[in-house]
C-alpha cells in the first residue's frame, strides 16, 4: 500500500527527544529517533540500553531523552534484561494484572561492542528462547565510548587505538564479523540490515516490521562515528550513502528465511569512495598500500555476490 512517509512520520511525536549529549554528526541519534517513531502512538515501549555512547549520552540521571520506560543495563546483559521484562509482562497479562487493551513493545539498543562482542551470549539466548522483542544494534564499528578500541565489527585495515596503523601492522588485521548472518542462523522470523539512507524510508519500514512481527527480531543498523571514523560532522549522510552505494553495507532483509535485497545500486561504486573520506583509512592511500584497497574491495565483492546468491536461492525455492 502506497503512503507518504513524510506525512506519516511527521504526524508522530519524537520518542527519542532532543537535548541528549550525543556528538554532532553521530549516526546513532537519527537511528534511535526513527526506530522509536515506527511505534504506534497508542503503544507503550520498554527500552533496554547497553552501556555505551547512547546510554551515557541520553540518560544522565535525572535527565532522559527517552519518553518511554527505560532500563540502563550492563554491556553483557541487555538482551537478557529485556527478555526478563518481556516475560514478566506476559505473566502479568496472563494473571489479569494488566488490561487487555494495554500493548507494550520491547526494544533493546546496543552498540557493536555490547552486541557483536560482550553481549552476544545473552543476545543469542534471548533470540533462541523466542521472546517477543526487537534487538537493535547501532553499529559504529568500534568501542567508541571507551577510546575507539577495535571490536569484531571493525573492518579490516581500520586504524583504532588497539589496532594502530603503523610500521608493525597496517590497522586491524581481521575481517569484520557478519552479525546479521549470525542472527539469521537463529531462524528468527525477521532479520534486517539497514541504514539512515534514502530519506529514512528503509530504516523506518524495517523498524516497523521488526517491532510488529511476533517473536524475536533483529535489526543491524549502520551508525557512523565522526570521532572514530574521522569524517567532518556534516558528512554523516554522505558516509551512509557511500556505505550503501559501494555495497560495503547492503540493505536487505530476511523474512522467515527468505532473503530480499532492498536496494541494488544501478552503478556500484568502488569501495575506495567509502574509504577515502575517513581518517581511519588514510594510510590505505599512501604509496605502496594499494594492495589494502584491493583486498578490501575483494572482500566487499565476495560478500555482495554471496548475498545476491542467497536472494536468488530464496526466489527459486518459492517457485
Amino acid at each position: 500500500m502506497a503512503y507518504n512517509l513524510k506525512e506519516v512520520v511527521a504526524e508522530k511525536p519524537s520518542r527519542f527527544t532532543s537535548g541528549h549529549r550525543m556528538c554532532a554528526g553521530c549516526g546513532a541519534p537519527p537511528v534511535a529517533r526513527m526506530i522509536m517513531r515506527a511505534l504506534k502512538p497508542e503503544d507503550h515501549a520498554v527500552i533496554a540500553n547497553a552501556t555505551g555512547c547512547m546510554e551515557v549520552s541520553s540518560f544522565i540521571y535525572p535527565y532522559t531523552a527517552w519518553t518511554d520506560s527505560y532500563i540502563h543495563t550492563a554491556f553483557e546483559c541487555t538482551a537478557a534484561t529485556l527478555s526478563g521484562a518481556e516475560a514478566a509482562y506476559k505473566s502479568m497479562k496472563k494473571q489479569g494484572k494488566l488490561p487487555d487493551d494495554e500493548h507494550t513493545k520491547f526494544i533493546a539498543f546496543g552498540g557493536d561492542g555490547g552486541t557483536y562482542d560482550i553481549g552476544i551470549q545473552s543476545l543469542s539466548g534471548a533470540m533462541e528462547r523466542g521472546h517477543d522483542m526487537t534487538y537493535v544494534c547501532y553499529d559504529n564499528g568500534a568501542y567508541m565510548n571507551t577510546g575507539i578500541q577495535r571490536s569484531s565489527a571493525t573492518p579490516r585495515f581500520a586504524d583504532t587505538t588497539t589496532s594502530p596503523a603503523g610500521s608493525v601492522i597496517p590497522g586491524k588485521m581481521q575481517s569484520r564479523k557478519d552479525l546479521t548472518e549470525i542472527m539469521e542462523a537463529h531462524h528468527l522470523p525477521y532479520v534486517a540490515q539497514t541504514a539512515a539512507y534514502m530519506n529514512f524510508k528503509d530504516l523506518y519500514e524495517k523498524a516497523e516490521k521488526a517491532i510488529y512481527t511476533e517473536g524475536p527480531t533483529f535489526l543491524n543498523v549502520l551508525a557512523p562515528c565522526p570521532r572514530g571514523w574521522g569524517y567532518p560532522t556534516e558528512d554523516l549522510m554522505t558516509i551512509n550513502k557511500l556505505a550503501v552505494e559501494t555495497c560495503y553495507w547492503p540493505l536487505y532483509e530476511i523474512e522467515n528465511g527468505k532473503y530480499k535485497i532492498n536496494y541494488k545500486p544501478a552503478k556500484k561504486l568502488p569501495v575506495e569512495e567509502f574509504l577515502k573520506p575517513q581518517r581511519r583509512f588514510k594510510h590505505l592511500f599512501k604509496p605502496g598500500n594499494e594492495w589494502m584497497i584491493e583486498e578490501f574491495q575483494k572482500e566487499v565483492d565476495k560478500r555482495w555476490e554471496a548475498l545476491l546468491k542467497l536472494e536468488e536461492m530464496s526466489n527459486n525455492e518459492e517457485k
